[in-house]
């Protein structure tokens, strides 16, 4: 099976495990790097987000932050500006690893 557009965190606790996954698009690939991001802000995202320039270097390119939905649960967004590219995380489907997380992009709002 070929699985795009996730994130394999290391631990159950995604707010300090770091992570790894990739974003596939029509028009490009990104390998993802999650680490843990800490600020006293409580809007500030859980996660900063990495990918690697075309000669190998890490540069940050977008976030992800927890929410919560209308019941009081917890969900996650992910956000790449550069890519115009936001989803939301949740369980990969068909898979048993709990620590594996779909990318599920939201449709453009482009209207």
């Amino acid at each position: 099976m070929n699985i795009t557009n996730f994130i394999q965190f290391g631990e159950k606790d995604f707010d300090t495990s770091n992570g790894e996954g990739r974003v596939s698009t029509l028009h490009t690939d990104v390998d993802l790097i999650a680490r843990p991001f800490s600020s006293s802000n409580d809007k500030a995202p859980t996660h900063q987000l990495y990918g690697k320039s075309p000669a190998g270097y890490e540069i940050e390119i977008g976030g992800i932050w927890k929410k919560k939905n209308l019941q009081g649960g917890d969900y996650y967004t992910l956000s790449i500006p550069s890519m115009n590219f936001n989803a939301n995380l949740g369980r990969y489907p068909n898979q048993e690893d709990e620590n594996l997380q779909a990318i599920i992009e939201w449709a453009p709002q482009n209207l």
